[in-house]
């Protein structure tokens, strides 16, 4: 899969979920309630024990899309792209993993907050911005306002992005958005209730494509 498909991909899916769990267990009974749920773009984050690990199992699912997050140099990005990782997220902007990446032909997407921090690291590469935390910052009407001078950067909210807020931020110009406790549920996951997960994955791809 090209690089190209990959962002295609992540753009039409709408929805990155954010996986962080205690244990990579966890983190892949995470992934099958939400995957069962139809979002198939996981973001497995470097906070999970045995993330590259998990990226490589569940890289051989054909059906997913698994790229690594949380990922703050380049030696971790090449040790996710080596073990199956699509796409790189970072909630900072890091020039050598953007390098490395461009390098690669690996989707890489910084974190960047203001707008100079946004047009640095797209200038520098990045085939996304992740804008993290957005919530601190407006919400929708942040990435709105961003939208407006930077029309051609590419941005992905991250951080505060719920159920109620999910589908402004695909009209305010979100690429996609990023996905975290809101779907990505630890408590209801202990619980047993999987079901709730997966029934909140249903409900993220219905307002996004609303």
């Amino acid at each position: 899969m090209t690089k190209t498909e990959v962002l295609r991909r992540i753009t039409e899916s709408g929805i990155l979920p954010v996986i962080r769990a205690d244990s990579a267990e966890e983190a892949k009974a995470l992934v099958d309630a939400i995957a069962a749920g139809g979002i198939k773009t996981i973001e497995i984050t470097m906070t999970v024990p045995g993330a590259v690990e998990l990226i490589a199992e569940l890289s051989n699912d054909a059906d997913l899309l698994v790229g690594a997050g949380t990922v703050l140099d380049a030696e971790t990005a090449r040790r996710c792209v080596d073990a199956g990782a699509r796409f790189i997220i970072s909630p900072a902007t890091n020039l050598e993993t953007i390098r490395y990446c461009d390098e690669v032909s690996v989707a890489v997407m910084p974190g960047a907050l203001t707008p100079t921090e946004i047009v640095t690291a797209w200038d520098s590469g990045a085939d996304v911005v992740k804008v993290f935390p957005v919530s601190a910052m407006g919400g929708p009407n942040y990435l709105r306002a961003l939208k407006a001078p930077l029309p051609h950067i590419k941005l992905i909210p991250t951080g505060g992005v719920n159920i109620e807020n999910a589908a402004d931020y695909i009209r305010a110009g979100a690429e996609a958005v990023g996905v975290g406790g809101e779907l990505v549920n630890l408590n209801a996951l202990r619980r047993g209730d999987t079901a709730s997960i997966t029934s909140a994955a249903k409900a993220y791809i219905a307002a996004i494509r609303t």
